[in-house]
């Protein structure tokens, strides 16, 4: 299942560029920032139920969910998804596939040997292809193919609409060895990552001509070289079916056909059930689900402890029943509805999880990375120093445990921009930035002159009896006092209606839709789902969030500025050691925080009493304030940083998807963090479908949570990510993939030094050198490995979460009876 905040396609994909105009961002100079030994990493083992070919049944269908239909074939293309790779991965030549380990390996069925066999005065490659590799049109697989890729992918022909040339620029040549089974590849400048090249290798009836590379391999693809062969596509059904190649020469294919089904996201508990689907990637909830289906299996018939109607107490039930038999024909009329769509729903759940029982949640760490990207193209986030308060602010640990803690699976921080945990060259580069520290970070904001009282302080360049002083003199309040009263006055009625929702949501909750009408008693009944409920709660969490942060943006305004009983109030708490600053409170959260605040102050006595000197006409000052003021702001937005009269508040941009609320949780955690240390956050949810391109990849965002996919690659695959955007003819600068728009010189010349460097372990120093470097511009704080779920028929062997490694496709394939086990199939 694919993730919202994942860039389409894979890492080398070159996408739309993106333009922006900014300045330049320097980094401090690192100190001991050269690396040291190797750091021994273990990451998660795969989880793919492993069988020997032998027990495992030839025939069968298997049909696995993907996200939707491939928009292309062509994975070279801009819009190829994550259904291109995995596709693809069946039909077409993988010449060095990742290994459990995250490290290239090369494919004996393409192959017999590759390798460099000279140095100077060129770096030359020398591939030897297995002598029966043939495509499905039975003719061999050789040099032709090779130069048709290359041709097409290296960027002089802009005839091919190609989304990378990575690599394929830096060859010279390509030419027939001694035989039609050997290429010669010379290149014209030394290129470390050439095993990334010819993968997938296409033929070259599609890669010879820029129409057949353009369209043609968009919808079809009629000439493959794997153990399946692409049988056809039906959009109708939304399927892709893939047949047994015939004339593929290695081990044969256990099934007969795998369809590749499209199925949503939130559709896939039920597809499970159903039968439509026998393996998919999966979220934690319907983990869960299957986790109780085989949990429950021996309950005898029980009515089941979860899910519909599973929260009733017996005196709900009791009221239901009343409710549903009483005098009040029409309540009783709703009532009975709800309560038989309610049976409904509960024998519906039932089936599915007796359906679920028959799965198995495959665990593991997908080959991703989430990371909290800061936006350096402009505001605060464009110093440095901010930046790396930010990074500084956060318990990265706490963000992993948020996440992979549920789910029983190690959660570790992640030490690296380019390497995860268990692939060589790994190592935990976060020293170069430093550990989280809230002192450290607030050294720095203050460095960066950001102070508090700061949001309320004109700017220095404030000329005496200007406009801005005319404003302060009047009150930093938006607005008169009487739209200060007016926003009180909403702020009292969005509470009310906030109020009204609650128990209307409750009400949902408890009976379902129809039976509101039944009145107070059909509000208590509780016979509505867990399902149901669990919405709902959603819903209170989303609400409470939108709130917090709508709060923030509206009813603000000052305490103590009209001249009114209590105004002394910051008077007396300059005296006490408080800040005298006249604090914006949201109007909204003023009366619960005036208790707290004052007591805080010293208004209030340990017992909540007022103090003597507040007892006084209107009161303690804020404590009862007249109407059109607030309370004091709590602590923590009294520590709000500020500089020239501007608070320091960050737009951070989360996805509003249901399948996106653990992205969400991390969200609210970092901007509590943030909170800490003085910097305000303003969350901004929007649709998944627009969440990258219109916000990310734009540019419109101060802080935004998304993922990178794990390289074998990353001299390759990490540069057009952290590369320092370039300078435009027109004056703008053009972005690659990094998206943060932070980088410097330094960081490309190390990419481009171990690109170019053969010795493998001399170009893993120069990567790590060049991690460091990312570490310490701050632009991109790597969190955590993303977790990787997959439901599983439990009679499949070798399918699951596969990890870094790449499918075997031609191993899966149902557990034949032996294998299985039982009794009465040993005899037989």
């Amino acid at each position: 299942m694919s993730h919202v905040g994942v860039p389409r396609g894979t890492v080398r994909k070159r996408r739309s560029l993106a333009l922006l105009t900014t300045g330049v961002l320097t980094i401090p100079v690192l100190a001991g920032c050269s690396s040291g030994s190797e750091e021994t990493s273990r990451g998660v083992p795969q989880d793919i139920a492993p069988a020997a070919r032998q027990a495992v049944s030839d025939g069968s269908t298997v049909n696995w969910a993907v996200d939707a239909l491939p928009a292309t074939f062509n994975a070279f293309q801009a819009d190829a998804d994550s259904a291109t790779t995995r596709i693809t991965g069946a039909l077409l030549p993988a010449l060095f596939p990742m290994d459990a380990s995250g490290q290239p390996k090369l494919n004996p069925d393409y192959l017999e040997s590759a390798k460099i066999i000279e140095r100077e005065p060129k770096q030359v490659v020398l591939y030897k292809l297995n002598q029966q590799a043939v495509w499905s049109d039975g003719r061999e697989i050789g040099a032709p193919d090779f130069v048709a890729q290359w041709r097409a992918l290296r960027g002089k022909d802009s005839a091919f609409w190609t989304a990378r040339n990575s690599g394929y620029e830096r060859i010279e040549k390509i030419e027939r060895g001694a035989d039609d089974l050997q290429v010669r590849v010379t290149f014209s400048k030394p290129y470390a990552d050439w095993r990334s090249l010819f993968s997938p290798l296409y033929p070259k009836e599609i890669t010879g001509s820029p129409d057949a590379f353009n369209d043609g391999a968009r919808t079809t693809l009629k000439n493959t070289a794997g153990p399946f062969v692409l049988r056809s596509v039906s959009k109708a059904k939304g399927t892709v079916t893939l047949a047994r190649n015939p004339r593929w020469w290695g081990d044969k294919a256990k099934l007969d056909t795998l369809v590749f089904r499209a199925v949503a996201a939130g559709d896939r508990t039920r597809a499970l059930a159903d039968g439509t689907v026998d393996v998919a990637d999966i979220d934690a909830s319907t983990a869960d689900r299957i986790a109780l289906a085989r949990r429950d299996r021996g309950n005898n018939g029980q009515p089941l402890a979860h899910g519909p109607g599973s929260e009733t107490t017996p005196a709900g039930a009791l009221r239901s029943w009343a409710l549903a038999h009483g005098s009040d024909e029409e309540a009783a009329e709703i009532a009975q509805a709800a309560r038989e769509k309610n049976r409904k729903a509960v024998v519906a759940y039932t089936a599915e999880q007796k359906a679920l029982r028959d799965f198995a949640v495959r665990k593991s760490l997908e080959p991703a990375y989430t990371q909290l990207a800061l936006n350096g193209e402009s505001g605060p986030l464009a110093d440095d120093r901010v930046r790396r308060a930010v990074a500084r602010a956060l318990d990265r640990e706490e963000l992993a445990r948020t996440v992979l803690g549920p789910l029983g699976l190690p959660a570790k921080p992640l030490g690296s921009h380019l390497a995860l945990a268990g692939q060589p060259g790994y190592k935990d580069g976060s020293g170069a930035l430093g550990d989280q520290n809230t002192k450290e970070a607030q050294a720095l904001l203050a460095d960066a002159g950001w102070t508090r009282g700061g949001a309320v302080q004109p700017p220095k360049d404030t000329k005496a009896g200007s406009e801005a002083e005319k404003k302060g003199a009047k009150g930093d309040a938006p607005g008169t006092e009487e739209d200060a009263e007016k926003e009180a006055a909403e702020g009292t009625k969005d509470d009310k209606e906030a109020k009204n929702e609650k128990a209307e949501n409750e009400k949902k909750a408890g009976q379902g839709g129809e039976e509101e009408k039944a009145g107070k008693k059909a509000e208590q009944d509780g016979e509505g789902s867990t399902a149901e409920g669990s919405t709902v709660e959603g819903k209170k969490a989303d609400r409470v969030s939108e709130d917090s942060a709508a709060s923030r943006d509206e009813g603000l305004y000052i305490v103590g500025e009209d001249n009114k009983p209590g105004a002394h109030a910051p008077a007396r708490a300059a005296s006490t050691g408080a800040s005298a600053v006249h604090v914006l409170a949201p109007a909204r959260t003023a009366a619960a925080q005036s208790a707290a605040l004052l007591r805080q102050a010293g208004a209030l006595g340990e017992d909540g009493a007022v103090a003597a000197q507040d007892k006084q006409p209107g009161g303690a000052a804020g404590a009862y304030a007249p109407v059109g003021t607030a309370a004091p702001a709590p602590a923590a937005a009294k520590g709000q940083l500020g500089k020239d009269g501007k608070a320091l508040t960050l737009r951070f941009v989360l996805p509003s998807g249901p399948g996106s609320q653990s992205l969400r949780s991390v969200g609210d955690k970092i901007a509590a963090m943030l909170e800490k240390i003085g910097i305000g956050t303003e969350i901004i949810k929007v649709p998944d479908e627009s969440y990258f391109k219109d916000h990310v990849a734009s540019g419109a965002y101060d802080l935004a949570l998304y993922s990178w996919p794990a390289t074998a690659y990353p001299a390759t695959d990490g540069r057009p990510i952290y590369a320092k955007p370039e300078p435009a003819t027109d004056g703008s600068l053009l972005v690659e993939q990094n998206y943060t728009r932070v980088g410097t010189d330094h960081i490309d010349q190390l990419f481009d030094q171990a690109a170019a460097e053969l010795d493998e372990k001399a170009a893993r120093e120069l990567i790590k050198q060049a991690d460091a470097r990312i570490w310490a511009a701050a632009g991109s704080i790597p969190l955590f490995q993303r977790p990787q779920l997959v439901a599983v028929d439990k009679k499949l062997a070798n399918v699951g979460a596969f990890g870094f490694a790449a499918p075997r496709y031609q191993d899966i394939g149902f557990k034949n009876r032996q294998a299985a086990g039982s009794p009465a199939d040993r005899k037989k």
